[in-house]
Formats: C-alpha cells, structure tokens, sequence
C-alpha cells in the first residue's frame, strides 16, 4: 500500500484515531473482564437464590424494594484541541494510519482502490459499438475527400476538381459575382495599403512578390490573421510579408498613404470588403495559415528536392486557396457530425437524460468518451488521406483541415493521458471514498444520540 505525506492536521487527526483505538482496545478488555465476572456473579446469586427457595424465603421481584430513580450522569465531550493535545501525550505525534489496520486489512483496502480504479477505467473505456462508430465515420469522411473534393487542376474553365468542391466553388460565384466584385475591388472602401503586387510601390524588395503570389505573401490576405495583421497594417499603412525565401519584411507604403485609417471600426470594415473582393479571383485568398508555410525553408521534398515553402507555394498556384479550403473542411464535418449524433443516441438509448446526451463539451466529466472517439475517428481519416498523399504522391491531396483537426484532437487525447486522466481518477476515486466517508459519519451520529439519551451532555 502507498504511503503518503500527510499534512499538519491530517497527522493530528491520525494521532486522535490511534489514540482512541488505544482507548476502545482497553474498553473492549476492561468489558471483557467484567463480563467475565459479572457470569461468575450471576453463577453465585443463582446458588444463593436456589437456598432460599428451599427455606421459603419469596425472592420475587415485586417484593423486592424498588430503587429511586437516579439523576443522568454527566458526559463531557472534550474541544478538538484538547483532544488532540491528550492524543499526542499518550501516543506521540508521529502515528500512521497504516498500524490501524491488519496486514489483511491492508490488503483488503487494496482490493477496493483497485476496484474503484477499475470502475473508473470502465466509465472511459470504448465498447464495440463505440469504435465502430469511429471507423465508420473517419471512413465516410475519407471517402467524402477521395471521392467528391478530389484534387484542383488548372482547366479550360478555370480551377476544377471533386464534385463537391465543384459545387462549393460554384456557390461562391454565386454569392459573390465577378462583375459585383469587380466593381468592389476598384472602390477606395477596399482599398489597403498591403495589397501591392510588385515591387515598384515597395521600399523594400520582397522575393516573389507578384500578381500570382502577393496574396500568399502578404500576411494581411490571410482569412484568419488579417484580423490582426491587416487591420495592423491598415491602421498604420503598412504591408507585413513573409517573402519567397523565408524572409519577414514589414513597411510603411508610402504610395499607399490613401488607404491608411484611423478608425479600427473603420479598418475592419475595409478589411471584410478586401476579403470579399479578393475570394473568388483566380488567384483568390490563401487557406488560413499557409502564407506561414514561407519560414519553412527546408527540406528536401520530391524528384525536385523543393522544400516545404516550395511545395507550398506551388500548392497555391495550382489552386489550392481558401474555396478549397472550405470544400476540404466538409468531410471533416461530416466525421465530426457522425461521431457527435451517434455518441448521442447511443448515450439516450443507455438511459442518459436529453441534456446530458448533447454532445457540444468536451468535459470528460459529462462526455467520458466523446473526446476519444473524435480521436480515434480523425486519427482513422487522417491515416487514410496520409495512404491518399502517398499513392498520389501529390502534395495537393492534403486535407488540411482533417490535418488541423487530428491535430488539435491528438494534444487533447495526449494532454488527457498523461495530466487529466490521473487527476480524473483520482477525483472519481475520492468522491466514491467521500460518499462512504458520509455514510459513516451519518452512523456515528446516530450512534452518539442514541448513545448520549442517558447522559447529559456538555461540550468543552
């Protein structure tokens, strides 16, 4: 059994227990002792009751004299310091739990904690069900990826590949026309002094920086910084850049003064309108984050060797941006979605109450298992599209986002194996002690008004 450090009143509290334990031993003798003599007593009285029946003495009990009723005794019940102060001289201050028990004992409480730990175990483990409801949606949602996003290609007709991304890229024309954005893009509401496509409005050479590739170079166009980035770069009339050779360059555009503001409200505002202008351009805004992929200038990837800010900015021109980012991101639900609705129902079917079935947190308190089946399910479709990249060996069958989701449910799972799951048990573990803890003290007392109707009772 585990020994612990205990703290300055748990000891205290230990000292009382095994100074009391002392005490009741010496009852229990001391009762056992009288008892003992209280038979040889009865065996004399019975003799002696026996001889006067014989000379016909009437020993019953009505003619006996009856006693007076006597006043109840008094039963003080020392203050906790006192307590601890008589435990201490008596059995020192350095008592452990661990003498209160027999070596059986011992192992019995072991037996239960492991018990409890196993319970807990069973609480959090997967069933049969429970992975088949993981493969089965990281296998629909690879399959929804291979079979209708598919790859884009440079057609005749501008970007083209899976059914979906077709559609989704279709939905956008729609949304926002060409001849609407257009007419956007040449208003000064969208104008922002980060949108230079060459270096003749710049102080300060940035490699690449061209029609093709200003978007993907310019921090400002990406759709998840430029809420900073470019509303930074608005306020101040900036341009902040990440250049084809790795290289960080941020500079005042001083052709661009124009486009500058003063009013954050304001930058925002004109931030949405160049977001809006620039999607649905041939050459339209990067997928989140992947203008940082330009520090990463190394490795040694393919037939070229390129490395990774190569292949990622080949990745672009090819079309990879933010439309197919967002066809991408659709499997990726749809993994999520069938995880979630069958972790539900399976939960209702359990007998689990409807608030407690609705699968939004992630609190493993609530959900034990909804963090780890997410896991298992990203972890089955983003081995899939891996087994994708190597047969195609072609860099645009990456899913970023299933990337990003297996991702952010691996640190969780790892972050719950090694911190939270310890902590976890524990807890589950001290609460089912607490709650036998209470029943204990509920008998105890009890006990003690029961015990105490004879008495009166005063406290120190």
């Amino acid at each position: 059994m585990k020994k612990y450090s205990n703290s300055k009143e748990e000891q205290r509290t230990i000292n009382v227990i095994n100074y009391q334990s002392e005490q009741l031993k010496e009852l229990q003798n001391q009762y056992a002792e009288r008892r003992k003599e209280r038979s040889e007593l009865d065996a004399e009285i019975e003799i002696l009751e026996e001889m006067c029946r014989k000379q016909g003495v009437d020993i019953e009990a009505d003619s006996m004299p009856k006693a007076s009723a006597t006043p109840k005794k008094v039963l003080i019940v020392p203050s906790w310091e006192n307590l601890c102060a008589e435990a201490e001289a008596v059995v020192g201050t350095d008592c452990t739990l661990e003498s209160l028990f027999t070596d059986e004992e011992l192992k019995s409480n072991d037996r239960a904690l492991c018990k409890l730990y196993n319970d807990f175990k069973q609480v959090h483990k997967l069933d049969k069900i429970d992975i088949a409801i993981c493969a089965v949606a990281g296998i629909v949602g690879a399959a929804v990826d291979i079979l209708m996003v598919g790859i884009p290609e440079r057609g005749k007709e501008g970007l083209e590949a899976g059914t979906l991304s077709d559609f989704i890229r279709k939905k956008f024309d729609q949304v926002f026309p060409s001849d609407e954005m257009e007419k956007l893009a040449n208003s000064k509401e969208s104008k922002v002094p980060f949108d230079a496509q060459d270096n003749r409005n710049t102080t300060i050479r940035v490699e690449g920086l061209s029609a093709y590739y200003h978007r993907l170079l310019s921090l400002g166009h990406d759709p998840l910084l430029g809420f900073v980035v470019g509303v930074f770069d608005i306020l101040t009339g900036r341009m902040t850049t990440i250049d084809k050779e790795g290289k960080l360059v941020s500079q005042v555009m001083e052709n661009y003064a124009d486009r500058k503001e003063s009013d954050i409200f304001a930058a925002l505002a004109k931030q949405l309108a160049h977001f809006k202008s620039d999607i649905t351009t041939s050459m339209g805004l990067p997928a989140p984050l992947m203008g940082v992929f330009n520090l990463f200038q190394f490795g040694s990837i393919g037939e070229y060797e390129q490395t990774i800010a190569e292949i990622v900015q080949g990745m672009y021109y090819e079309g990879y941006d933010f439309i197919h980012f967002c066809s991408m991101s659709i499997p990726v639900m749809i993994t999520e979605v069938i995880v979630r609705i069958s972790y539900s129902i399976k939960r209702l079917k359990e007998g689990g109450r409807i608030c407690d079935c609705i699968p939004v947190s992630l609190n493993r308190n609530r959900h034990p298992k909804l963090a780890t089946m997410l896991f298992i399910a990203h972890s089955s479709a983003t081995a899939i599209n891996a087994g994708k990249i190597c047969f195609t060996k072609n860099p645009l069958a990456i899913n970023y986002p299933q990337w990003i989701a297996f991702a952010n449910y691996s640190y969780r799972q790892l972050k719950y194996v090694i911190v939270e799951k310890p902590n976890l048990r524990d807890a589950y573990v001290s609460g089912k002690l607490e709650e036998s803890w209470i029943e204990i003290e509920e008998e105890i007392s009890e006990s003690f008004m029961e015990f105490s109707k004879a008495y009166k009772v005063v406290f120190e």
